[in-house]
């Protein structure tokens, strides 16, 4: 008959299954062992045994027990229940290593491996930092007790020192190692130390059978140790998504805080009476685009890449996106900006067009009082003459002249009409220019309107007086006469010259100047036919001198019928000569200003003309990267980005060199350039927008990479779902219409069908890729979709199991089990958040680990 003391490895497990199987080793039967000892130590129920003593009535309850053995996965190779009832030794030995390695060492799993490989390497990872130990198997590995030391030091550092012991005193590491796993760690003594240590090659199984009992007595420890690295990372990931929410708020508050405070001095019309204070405020404008805003612009590139980042690593952790606070949403400040650049070109517009204004509303001034002068120089003392009675005591002839005398002032106050509606029309303009000191203007102009209408109305009195007395006279002097008729239109020529030559003009073009220099040329070829009439009244005037002299004629040399004299003719003449040179250099040195200012066109296109097509190109480079049309892998796609920007830095002089050129532009008040089609501000934008879309093109290959290398994506994979992104997207928008998007899951293939479930679960996938219902799906939305298809990823149900797993299966864990098991930072973390546990039968401090674990991947106020 088999006893229970020639089965080595089987009397000390009895103490940890259960008093019948002691009662039934007591009995000294191992039928009694083969049949009951599954299910002690299985913990399952068995078919109830027949009852009797027969020999058929053992084999019926030993075939029960091969059939819940078979059921439970063993197979069993050439043991029947005759054997076992007849007492085969090798049968029933085998029979019973079979249970206790299918019951008690075959749960061990580490790293997919065999229960006899995974135990041994479990040993070797948890003695490896300890000295003089070296678990190779289990039975000369286990013969100095330094390895059973080291696995209970390992997990439980309190219960013994382990440097003070030595590998040449095994049977007091064995002693020591046996009596704490039995006292501290309810693990009986299994082994003899002695027989360990005495005999060459120990029981295999018989420790293999020991050290599984280390195993599962630590493996709660272990658990709670992986739940508790768990729970760690998923807080840090979480912590670390809520300091980037609070610098996107904090960056976004201060980009609207600034563009709020900015717009209202962009917005300001208020108008300059001078164009040095307008000046003043246009190199206000360039300080700001110089130093002020470039900072800002950075700024912004820096928000939308935090923003970008904070989502990707949003997805990647399984998180919802994140919604900023109502006001600063990335479309927020998109319009913002947009409504400050657009605030900046039309500030920058009217500051122009003011200059424009004042410069003509200067000029305007000037030409107005050059006229009003001019006009009341020659009314200067004209009423008084016209209410003089002096032609009552004149001779006849002296009446005559004075008759003829004022029709040559009729004839010139004629002439004079068209300056007088020149001011006129020069004041109206200026008060339609708004021009500051209008009420000055509109006073002058209209006391030579008044003072025009009175020198008619005195005329006309004084020409009846002389018909009155015509008859009183008859001799007429027709020397005088002609000097009269011929000086005044001369004199008239002479003023109209004078006043053309000194004339002051404006002109913004080449053509413009030469304009001038050939009217002012075709004014010199009159001259000849000027000098001519010159001598020709001269002429007269000299006839009359020698016919005064020839004839004593008293008062013949003074002329009844003109004011005019030989002298003032020769003055004006004379003036005439001396201006016509003063003229050629005024108009010559306009010419080479204008000249000058072609220069400076031409310089502004040349530089211009080269570097708008350069932005250009390079934005198509960037896209082109950005779209991944290139294939390459994302590190080459980040250097040649990184390149890009290096290269756009370093044409940063090109840039400040046409800002100088620019500046010189608007000083020479060039307005205009037909040489080129970029404008510096279109010039500036694509810059600015060149640096935008190069910095947000960096981020989106950083987020591809920090997606492809935390969830484990490959290169290949990646490549793939570009090509195949970029393949259906025709029209190279950077996004999918749905029939697009189902056309390339299907490419990848993604099974979809055609009957109403597919229809279903495509609408389902519409919803995650596209949750807003734009009804386009971003490469974004794309690549996180086919990532969370193809990796594995944390969710609120492994969290709450870690939880549980600290909790010791407790619906509710307490702060003190918190500090234990995490770090304290994040311990204290998840103490302050979780909501205080409501269910019944639990402690005060209790806390609800369930509730927090699912806001962590849902809404929340964290």
């Amino acid at each position: 008959m088999l006893e229970i003391s020639q089965i080595p490895y089987l009397p000390p497990l009895l103490p940890l299954t259960s008093p019948n199987l002691t009662s039934l080793a007591s009995q000294q039967n191992p039928l009694n062992i083969i049949t009951f000892c599954p299910k002690v130590i299985s913990g399952e129920t068995l078919p109830k045994p027949d009852r009797g003593k027969m020999r058929f009535h053992k084999i019926a309850n030993v075939n029960k027990a091969l059939d819940f053995i078979a059921s439970k996965g063993v197979k069993l190779v050439s043991i029947g229940a005759e054997e076992i009832v007849d007492g085969n030794l090798k049968m029933t030995l085998g029979m019973i290593w079979t249970i206790i390695l299918r019951f008690a060492i075959q749960d061990i799993s580490v790293e997919e491996m065999t229960a006899k490989e995974g135990l041994l390497l479990w040993c070797q990872r948890k003695t490896a930092p300890y000295k003089n130990v070296n678990v190779q198997n289990f039975h000369t590995s286990f013969k100095d007790g330094l390895a059973f030391c080291a696995l209970i030091h390992r997990h439980r550092p309190d219960l013994l020192d382990y440097s003070q012991l030595s590998k040449d005193d095994p049977l007091h590491n064995l002693n020591l190692a046996f009596d704490i796993a039995e006292k501290h760690l309810d693990i009986p003594r299994m082994l003899d130390p002695d027989d360990l240590v005495n005999t060459p090659k120990a029981d295999e199984r018989a420790i293999m059978t020991y050290v599984s009992c280390y195993y599962h007595a630590f493996q709660g420890a272990q658990q709670a140790e992986m739940a508790a690295n768990r729970i760690c990372k998923v807080l840090k990931v979480n912590q670390e998504n809520e300091r980037l929410m609070e610098e996107y708020e904090r960056l976004t508050s201060d980009l609207l805080e600034w563009i709020r405070r900015t717009l209202p001095w962009l917005q300001a019309r208020q108008q300059d009476n001078t164009l040095a204070d307008l000046q003043k405020k246009l190199e206000e404008y360039r300080l700001y685009r110089r130093n002020h805003k470039p900072p800002r612009v950075e700024q912004k590139a820096r928000l939308e890449t935090n923003f970008n980042t904070l989502q990707t690593k949003l997805r990647l952790s399984n998180r919802p996106a994140y919604l900023p606070s109502e006001g600063k949403s990335v479309t927020d400040i998109a319009n913002a900006w947009k409504n400050l650049e657009g605030c900046e070109k039309s500030f920058e517009e009217w500051l122009l067009s003011e200059m424009m204004r004042l410069e003509r509303l200067e000029h305007l001034a000037k030409k107005f009082k050059h006229k009003a002068e001019i006009h009341e120089s020659w009314t200067s003392g004209k009423e008084d003459m016209l209410q003089s009675q002096d032609f009552r005591h004149c001779k006849l002839n002296e009446l005559k002249a004075l008759k003829k005398k004022h029709e040559a002032f009729e004839s010139d106050l004629a002439a004079h009409q068209d300056r007088v509606e020149q001011i006129a029309a020069i004041a109206q303009e200026l008060n339609a220019l708004d021009y500051y000191d209008s009420a000055t203007i509109n006073a002058r102009c209209q006391a030579i309107c008044d003072q025009w209408d009175r020198l008619g109305t005195l005329t006309t009195s004084r020409r009846n007086a002389l018909e009155e007395t015509e008859k009183l006279l008859e001799k007429i002097d027709q020397l005088h006469l002609e000097f009269a008729k011929r000086a005044a239109p001369f004199n008239n020529w002479l003023d109209g010259a004078c006043e053309d030559l000194v004339d002051m003009f404006i002109v913004h073009t080449i053509e413009e100047i030469q304009g001038l220099i050939d009217a002012h040329n075709q004014f010199k070829a009159t001259l000849g036919e000027a000098d001519k009439e010159y001598q020709a009244i001269i002429s007269l005037v000299t006839e009359v001198q020698h016919m005064a002299q020839q004839y004593q004629i008293p008062g013949g040399l003074d002329n009844p019928y003109t004011t005019l004299t030989a002298q003032v003719i020769s003055n004006k003449w004379g003036e005439v000569k001396k201006l016509v040179p003063q003229r050629d250099g005024t108009l010559q040195a306009e010419l080479q200003k204008q000249q000058n200012n072609e220069s400076l066109r031409r310089q502004f296109a040349e530089k211009a003309n080269g570097v708008g097509p350069w932005i250009e190109k390079q934005m198509d480079a960037v896209a082109a990267i950005g779209m991944g049309m290139h294939g390459s892998v994302l590190e080459d796609q980040l250097n040649r980005l990184k390149d890009y920007e290096s290269a756009v830095i370093g044409n940063k002089a090109i840039m400040d060199e046409m800002e100088k050129i620019h500046q010189a532009v608007q000083e020479s008040m060039i307005f205009e350039n037909r040489y080129t089609q970029y404008t510096m501000e279109t010039l500036r934008v694509g810059w600015e927008q060149l640096l935008t879309s190069i910095n947000r093109t960096i981020n989106e290959v950083e987020n591809q990479i920090l997606t492809r290398d935390s969830k484990g994506i490959s290169q290949e994979q990646l490549t793939e779902f570009r090509s195949s992104f970029n393949h259906f997207d025709k029209n190279r928008g950077g996004r999918l219409a749905p029939d697009e998007f189902k056309s390339c899951l299907i490419s990848l293939g993604y099974s979809i069908g055609k009957d109403r479930q597919g229809e279903i679960d495509f609408t389902r996938i519409i919803s995650i890729v596209d949750p807003n219902t734009t009804g386009f799906i971003q490469f974004d939305a794309f690549l996180d979709f086919m990532t969370r298809e193809n990796v594995d990823s944390d969710t609120a149900e492994q969290v709450i199991d870690s939880f549980r797993i600290l909790a010791g299966d407790k619906p509710y864990i307490l702060p003190e089990e918190l500090q234990r098991e995490l770090p304290p930072d994040q311990a204290e973390y998840c103490i302050q958040r979780m909501q205080p546990y409501t269910g019944a039968e639990a402690p005060p401090e209790a806390l609800d680990y369930m509730s927090f674990s699912t806001s962590l991947y849902g809404e929340s106020d964290l």
